[in-house]
């Protein structure tokens, strides 16, 4: 059993967080989806719900992550028991909320997740978010190949995409990372890379500390301004959310 926060109108998207949890810029960016015209399904997966990232509570936090057998942080070619579970999400997600299908973003140790859960019917609409894992091989993808096999025929035969992000000095999802899925995935895989200056330069103490670098596009290295290229990125995703799900009259936010 895990908690679920969900609230909104309209078809399904589940936010997976990053690393080390729900945070408030990870709520943030949920009611950025909320207010778009969707239902969000928020998932705690890890960490404390609702608090700002410390460096030694989220240390903590991911160290007890990547010993779980829920995640499996450092194997290569495997998936995480986790998306099994996630992959149900999705589908009650969509019995209940109805429309065509189901969106969903991982981010950071969630976000090679949104993949895996494509193997489920009613998602039509992944993005991956700066996907970490495995920790152990930055060129390597965390799925299992027969698994990878049957989203890569799914993407092809539904015609979909796959939305993918990451900044260009990011030390833990980098060009090998992003070169392996277009390897995998051809043209059903999208990237978007982000220059590192346009990270906020000022994120939490976890990500200044521990993470380290620019990271996180959509939550604590995004600037809300406008012009802003992380900003951008924000009302893309929203887009893609609205084109794939049947919501485009739903308008990003401001």
């Amino acid at each position: 059993m895990r908690t679920v926060y969900v609230a909104g109108h309209g078809p399904a998207v589940i936010v997976m967080a990053e690393m080390p949890g729900i945070s408030p810029h990870v709520a943030r960016f949920a009611r950025w989806v909320r207010d778009a015209g969707f239902t969000v399904y928020m998932p705690s997966l890890f960490g404390r719900d609702g608090a700002y990232p410390r460096t030694e509570e989220g240390r903590a936090i991911m160290q007890r992550a990547c010993v779980s057998a829920e995640f499996r942080a450092f194997a290569a070619n495997e998936s995480s028991p986790v998306t099994q579970w996630l992959r149900a999400l999705a589908r009650l997600a969509h019995e209940e909320c109805g429309g065509p299908g189901v969106g969903a973003i991982g981010m950071c140790f969630t976000g090679n997740f949104a993949l895996s859960m494509m193997l489920e019917s009613a998602m039509l609409a992944p993005v991956m978010c700066q996907p970490s894992l495995p920790l152990s091989d930055a060129g390597a993808i965390q799925l299992a190949p027969d698994e990878l096999a049957a989203v890569k025929e799914r993407l092809e035969r539904d015609d979909l995409t796959v939305l993918a992000y990451r900044f260009e000095g990011d030390r833990f999802c980098t060009a090998q990372r992003f070169q392996a899925y277009t390897a995998a995935l051809g043209k059903r895989f999208v990237p978007r890379v982000l220059p590192t200056s346009a990270a906020n330069p000022t994120p939490p103490p976890f990500f200044a500390e521990v993470v380290g670098c620019a990271h996180s596009v959509v939550t604590a290295h995004l600037i809300d301004a406008e012009g802003e290229p992380t900003r951008a990125a924000r009302d893309e995703i929203l887009a893609f959310f609205a084109q794939r799900l049947g919501r485009e009259g739903a308008q990003s936010t401001a």
